[in-house]
């Protein structure tokens, strides 16, 4: 690889890691398009096990940021870490199977809808309504700065949106925290900046686990050194995402996912 392209890839991973730590979403859902332009001609397989390589390696330098903050829902991220480990196999399996063509269009649609539900109802608890009614758990989580949040959930709600996520998100590379917060802000009512941190933790299992499917399929190691190119850049940008987030308003935060979702998938769309 030549020294300008190795790069440019580490700046692409800087901007990635820092906006996407910012918003909780490994990133993953703005690499993958801007790998399905770079990279016309090679497989959906081959770049989704890059996409997931840089979203783990994000993912996990976010999660150290966020530990430190003490905004991680442990309990939470636990329980549906694991709920996503047999969707994202299944996912990474399945990606051999689509076209290009077909991927595109499914991942533009999706980041459209997603990007649509972000702007109608982008406050916390948003569509939690008969969700978490029932037997629900309860957190109390206390931020390193003092910052107190009490809230409760139905779980097995959470656990059946994380193995969907965990399917989609392989499937797509796209890390899956661009589903996964949404879900947690506005079907299960976490707070934002616990949502954010939370679902880096889950994401750097997650995303690990399809990594791991890619290396064993042998789609990984066509494409491993852009992947350690771009993941350099992602671990020093998270640490300047996760240092952001509490300087940015919560609302500001969906807004900003929301603007970025919709450009990219309708850009696929046209592809």
């Amino acid at each position: 690889m030549e020294l300008h392209a190795l790069l440019l890839l580490v700046g692409l991973g800087f901007l990635i890691g820092t906006f996407g730590t910012l918003i909780g979403a490994g990133g993953g859902f703005i690499l993958m398009p801007l790998l399905l332009l770079i990279y016309p001609d090679m497989p959906p397989d081959v770049l989704t096990s890059i996409s997931l390589a840089v979203v783990c390696l994000n993912a996990t330098s976010g999660s150290i940021a966020y530990a430190r903050k003490k905004r991680i829902d442990y309990k939470s991220a636990w329980a549906f870490a694991l709920a996503t480990l047999p969707g994202a196999v299944f996912g990474a399996m399945a990606t051999s199977y689509i076209s290009r063509h077909t991927f595109n269009i499914i991942l533009g649609v999706l980041l459209i809808v997603i990007a649509v539900f972000l702007i109608l109802k982008p406050k916390q608890g948003g569509y939690a309504g008969r969700n978490n009614k029932g037997k629900c758990v309860e957190r109390d989580i206390i931020e390193k700065n003092g910052e107190e949040h009490h809230y409760k959930f139905n779980i097995w709600y959470g656990i059946g949106i994380s193995f969907l996520v965990g399917f989609v998100s392989s499937l797509l590379g796209i890390g899956g925290g661009i589903i996964h917060v949404p879900a947690l802000i506005s079907l299960l009512n976490f707070p934002i900046h616990i949502a954010t941190a939370t679902s880096h933790f889950i994401l750097a299992i997650m995303s690990l686990a399809g990594t791991i499917v890619h290396m064993i399929q042998g789609s990984f190691w066509e494409g491993w050194q852009t992947a350690v190119a771009i993941g350099t850049g992602v671990i020093l940008g998270a640490q300047l995402g996760a240092g952001l987030s509490s300087r940015v308003k919560p609302k500001g935060i969906i807004l900003a996912l929301a603007g970025a979702l919709l450009l990219v998938g309708v850009r696929l769309l046209f592809t």
